[in-house]
């Protein structure tokens, strides 16, 4: 059963590879943005076959982590991106 666990881990190790690609090419800053959202989900998913596979406890631990660090990332460009928008919204009116 763990070998299953294993090659589902590596294909979804695949699509992160893929979605790096986008991380670098994409064009705008939102494209870029959810593909970091597609690999941190990835890297949750890889965590918790692993943990599974080997039987590891600290491994659901490690997807935890980042669990919460794609949520506070995804968080953080909202909050970047709204602030610029608005700031260049405030440009055109005053002009």
């Amino acid at each position: 059963m763990s070998a299953w666990y294993l090659f589902f881990a590596t294909v979804i190790l695949v699509t992160v590879m893929v979605g790096l690609l986008r991380v670098f090419l994409g064009p705008t800053r939102a494209d870029r943005m959810l593909a970091a959202q597609l690999c941190g989900t990835a890297s949750v998913a890889i965590f918790l076959l692993l943990a599974q596979a080997l039987k590891k406890a600290f491994l659901y631990d490690v997807a935890l982590v980042f669990a919460i660090l794609a949520a506070v990332s995804t968080i953080a460009f909202v909050r970047l991106t709204w602030q610029r928008s608005l700031s260049n919204e405030e440009k055109i009116h005053v002009s």
